[in-house]
């Protein structure tokens, strides 16, 4: 979505919920290159295999489990929090300052809470960096899942019942458009933030794909608009 398509109407929602990776900052600052890198190392050192294996056991394990992590756990039975810290050891500067960001996330009426397949700590580097680690009430973790991914329904389940929240009057901004998935099917408004991995575009068709935008800020202005009565819903942002 740019400032020029029509605006969302999201003055039902009083929960907003935001994936963290590639989400609340640009999918073009490819942290997750960083952060496969370290997944690879991990893996190499963790089975003594070559970088190659590495690469293949790290892949496979997110293609059939949802997140490698899940994959390790399951095959290998490691200590996640041990993954989980090594493989969150990056460098943030590539993210872009976003002084906008801020004001707009307070803007928005009710509760606004994190949920990703990361880390709490993870979480908290990215939001402090960004500068909006105060906009949000809570983080729901891959650890408060089970480290189950998103891609399931379960882990929705569990994050309706921690935050008591209603689905009904709840939206998730997310960059892998098939975790808007289970968020579909238990109730949610969803908005889809493609990113630059052909990951993110799997699952992309669909009625489980309610809004669309390549720029968060615009989006949020547009439904701010709304919410704040300077325009109707489906009109254009002057």
């Amino acid at each position: 979505m740019t400032s020029k398509e029509p605006a969302p109407d999201l003055r039902h929602i009083d929960t907003w919920v935001f994936d963290l990776d590639n989400t609340l900052y640009p999918a073009s600052s490819d942290l997750f290159a960083q952060v496969s890198d370290r997944m690879r190392y991990f893996i190499r050192d963790l089975l003594k295999v070559s970088e190659d294996e590495a690469h293949r056991l790290q892949k496979g394990y997110f293609l059939s489990h949802g997140t490698t992590l899940k994959g390790l756990i399951d095959h290998h039975g490691i200590n996640p929090a041990d993954f989980l810290d090594y493989v969150h050891e990056i460098d943030l500067s590539p993210i872009p300052p976003n002084p906008e960001l801020p004001d707009l996330l307070e803007r928005l009426p009710g509760r606004r809470l994190i949920f990703t397949n990361g880390s709490v700590n993870h979480a908290m580097n990215i939001m402090t960096h960004l500068g909006i680690d105060k906009c949000f009430e809570g983080i729901f973790d891959i650890v408060h899942s089970g480290y189950e991914p998103k891609k399931s329904v379960g882990p929705y389940r569990m994050f309706i019942e921690k935050h008591d929240v209603d689905p009904a009057k709840a939206v998730m901004f997310e960059d892998m458009a098939r975790n808007l998935a289970p968020a579909h099917e238990v109730g949610f408004t969803t908005v889809w933030i493609p990113g630059i991995s052909e990951w993110s575009f799997d699952a992309s068709e669909g009625d489980h794909i309610h809004h669309v935008t390549n720029d968060l800020n615009a989006f949020l202005e547009a439904a701010l608009d709304v919410i704040e009565g300077r325009i109707q819903p489906g009109e254009v942002r002057p």
